[in-house]
């Protein structure tokens, strides 16, 4: 089978479009034959270095395919032959890859396999920000970074929807018409000064600041995402794509307000399956309903793997984009 492998950490050039063996399904996993492949920032951080693994590796995560065969200790629904998406599948950017059944989910008939690849991580990381990391209020204003990127869209829809007021944080005019149509009340230019970005929030939020930030920008945005919330507001640092954050002196946080600072990771979130279920289901309910609209800005082929990682960190992508086997 063809796949994109990493033998060396560095830049996009790393990504190698190679032909290697099919895996097999070992104890409680699912081989399956992947449709759409998602691509999300977290592959980028595997690929750099940034965060370590053992070479050579096959990255990525969230496979939406067919399921060919079925490993020995799978107590789940699942047969061969469905169609099945997971967020925790090993080896993804692949033609074949192996998923832990517990953590793979059925596609509804009503889903594309496309939005299913390019939903799943970002709707799952959207659901536990929404509902466990900070669990919104109708009527909380809430800030997100990014609001033009996968997570960002999908997080203003699901919160507009929950009765939450959105501000965002976007690079472009037409980024900031896409996170609009989302359903953002107010759309701000990404900060390059925390204070007058802050002085921004709080006149947008009659003085308060904002219930909770969802940042997963990282160091650029920090500083301007700690001024920005009300006392015992939340900063849920759930991603660094400018750069790792330097560490933090708790007392800023008591001269903040109290607030709380918190770096999430889905993995935590996803502890059982009955967790994952839960997540998933909800997540597909919204996308079935309308609720949520998942924008595919952008396709390529697998062997085009770099081109895409490329233009994912160069900002020229909006909301998810997807590979093609």
């Amino acid at each position: 089978m063809h796949a994109i492998e990493v033998s060396e950490t560095g830049g996009p050039e790393v990504l190698r479009y190679v032909e290697t063996a099919q895996p097999e399904a070992g104890h409680g996993q699912l081989l399956v034959k992947a449709e759409a492949i998602g691509v999300n920032f977290i592959d980028t951080y595997f690929r750099s270095g940034q965060y370590p693994r053992p070479l050579p590796f096959i990255v990525g995560s969230e496979v939406c395919g067919t399921v060919v065969a079925i490993g020995e200790g799978v107590e789940s629904a699942i047969t061969v032959g469905d169609r099945v998406v997971s967020a925790s599948a090993n080896g993804g950017y692949a033609e074949f890859c192996t998923a832990p059944a517990f953590l793979s989910a059925k596609v509804p008939d009503g889903v594309s396999s496309e939005v299913a690849a390019s939903a799943l991580l970002k709707g799952l990381t959207a659901h536990y920000l929404l509902k466990s990391v900070y669990p919104v209020q109708d009527g909380d204003t809430i800030l997100v970074h990014a609001g033009a990127g996968g997570v960002g869209l999908i997080l203003t829809q699901w919160a507009t929807h929950l009765g939450v007021r959105v501000i965002t944080t976007v690079s472009t005019p037409e980024k900031a018409e896409l996170s609009r149509e989302a359903g953002a009340a107010e759309v701000l230019d990404y900060p390059t000064d925390a204070v007058r970005f802050a002085d921004r929030v709080r006149a947008l939020t009659d003085g308060a600041g904002v219930a909770a930030v969802y940042d997963g920008v990282g160091a650029t945005t920090f500083d301007a995402s700690l001024s920005s919330l009300a006392v015992r507001g939340t900063l849920a640092l759930f991603g660094a794509a400018s750069g790792p954050v330097p560490p933090v002196d708790p007392q800023r946080l008591n001269a903040a307000g109290s607030v709380y600072l918190t770096r999430p990771s889905l993995v935590h979130f996803l502890r059982t399956g009955e967790e994952f279920g839960w997540r998933a289901a909800e997540l597909f309910d919204v996308i079935g309903g309308g609720v949520v609209n998942v924008e595919i800005s952008g396709r390529y082929p697998l062997s085009e793997a770099a081109r895409a990682h490329q233009d994912l960190q160069g900002r020229k992508t909006t909301g998810s984009i997807v590979l093609l086997p």
